[in-house]
């Protein structure tokens, strides 16, 4: 349980940077695909494309470590 705890605490910490530096690479949240409604009073972002891609990288990030065992 222990290595379980440390490798999630590494996964957190490396979420934690891509997010912090997140606002200085100039194409994550801007990809096509990713949906933006702006009203008068209502802004409304998500974005599905940049969240399929960080889940298509970290899912390979994970099948890369599960085949180093």
């Amino acid at each position: 349980m222990g290595k379980g705890l440390v490798v999630l605490g590494l996964v957190l910490a490396a979420v934690g940077g891509f997010f912090w530096a997140g606002g200085k690479l100039p194409y994550l949240g801007r990809l096509p695909g990713d949906i933006r409604l702006e009203g008068g009073y209502f802004n409304f972002y998500f974005p599905i494309t940049t969240c399929l891609l960080i889940s298509f990288m970290l899912s390979i990030l994970f099948w890369l470590l599960s085949k180093s065992k």
